[in-house]
């Protein structure tokens, strides 16, 4: 995965629906005012925070280039990583891969689950 992207977990259906609309949008937008994506090296670590056990995933790869939407690399929940918030809908031409982000037997997800991510990429600083 190019490290100049930036990832989002989301749901098939709500992809299959943003295909639809022609941009992605998520319920923080409305709530929040943003779209809460990762950085590569970040995702494996969300995935377990947010979604263990979750089997209906996929993983939008972003090319920030193509957005018309600001990013702020911010944390908004005390920790100390920085996430990249999409401050706006993302068309679906931002989107450059989507790929199946599955959890193990166990329910957690590691990098044999995202192959495209470097075995350097699942771990956090």
């Amino acid at each position: 995965m190019n490290s100049d992207l930036i990832v989002h977990i989301t749901t098939e259906r709500a992809w299959l629906g943003a295909m639809s609309q022609g941009a992605y949008t998520a319920d923080s937008l409305e709530t929040e005012g943003f779209i809460h994506c990762s950085t590569p090296a970040q995702v494996i670590w969300v995935a377990n925070m947010r979604f263990r056990g979750r089997t209906d995933l996929v993983l939008l790869h972003i090319d920030p280039t193509r957005l018309d939407a600001r990013i702020v690399y911010e944390n908004l929940e005390g920790g100390e990583q920085l996430f990249p918030h999409v401050y706006g809908a993302i068309p679906i031409s931002a989107v450059v891969d989507v790929t199946p982000c599955r959890p193990s037997r166990d329910g957690a997800f590691d990098a044999s689950q995202l192959p495209e991510l470097t075995e350097d990429d699942g771990e956090t600083d």
